[in-house]
């Protein structure tokens, strides 16, 4: 009678714990499961506008393999994430250690880094297409004052990448910054005062205390990092017309996905794309996992 009660009692914990995060299960099947499902449908099928589908098996997935542009776009999103993911995080880092020190004006520093992230995408586009113009740009202007001729950036195939990965890790800093600098706030201050009595330098400190107590936060960053930059659109839809000669050099894959999907009205080719994306991210999330056993300390 008391293993049936206590089953009964369990039975009751469990009934309204599923009744509380009931609305947000059924949210996130709605808005995520359901998308990915039907993206995968509409992948085996031919969707041609507002035409019903057409099932053709894998055939999409045989045309994008051997699709050239999409190895292409492939490739520039693996450079992007490969530079502005290390580049980006380590940026960040330095910036929330810098920001968690006893400085003079602290908040205006944190609201100056963090402004990027606030920043509406259209107006960012906008100054950084500015700043890059060849003619008038500030970039080009600065490099003339030392005698150099400043590159057409942004029309240029050989810094079109580069410059979409300059923005990348401009907006990105801010945004890590502070979950990382909510991190370095629960280090305990006495291992830094041992540390110190010991005779360790700042260096030594930071790469023995503050990196190893970080790495649950600095993990997190490095992965939601990862897979924002596998997704890069925004910027190189706002910077990059459709007439830019240089536009195949620096296109995502995601920009790729927009292409066929909205201006081809292609949607089944489209969603197999957006297919590969999900794979893709699935299997490099896995490996971060795996990964992170060796280099994550939690305490």
């Amino acid at each position: 009678m008391k293993k049936q009660h206590m089953k009964k009692q369990h039975m009751k914990k469990y009934m309204w714990a599923y009744g509380f995060i009931a609305p947000s299960l059924i949210l996130i099947c709605i808005l995520n499961l359901w998308p990915i499902i039907q993206t995968f449908y509409l992948s085996l099928n031919e969707v041609k506008g507002f035409q019903n589908p057409v099932f053709i098996g894998l055939l999409n997935y045989k045309t994008l393999f051997h699709d050239s542009e999409f190895w292409r776009s492939l490739f520039n999103t693996c450079i992007y994430t490969i530079i502005t993911v290390p580049v980006g995080v380590s940026l960040s880092l330095l910036t929330a250690v810098f920001l968690n020190m006893s400085i003079k004006a602290k908040s205006l520093y944190r609201v100056l880094y963090f402004l990027p992230v606030i920043s509406a995408p259209a107006a960012v586009a906008m100054v950084w297409r500015w700043l890059y113009n060849s003619e008038f740009g500030f970039i080009n202007y600065f490099l003339s004052v030392f005698g150099i001729q400043g590159p057409n950036w942004i029309a240029d195939s050989h810094t079109v990448l580069i410059s979409v990965m300059i923005v990348g890790i401009w907006s990105l800093v801010g945004y890590n910054m502070v979950i990382l600098l909510a991190g370095l706030q629960d280090i305990p201050r006495s291992y830094y005062e041992a540390a110190q009595i010991d005779g360790a330098t700042s260096v030594k400190q930071f790469l023995h205390i503050t990196v190893p107590l970080v790495s649950p936060t600095l993990f997190f960053v490095v992965l939601t990092t990862m897979i924002s930059s596998l997704q890069v659109f925004d910027h190189i839809f706002m910077m990059l017309d459709s007439t830019n000669p240089s536009l195949k050099s620096g296109e995502s894959i995601v920009y790729l996905f927009y292409k066929y999907t909205f201006a081809n009205n292609n949607k089944g080719y489209g969603s197999a794309i957006a297919t590969v994306l999900l794979f893709l991210v699935l299997i490099l999330t896995v490996v971060q996992m795996k990964v992170q056993k060796k280099w994550v300390h939690y305490q």
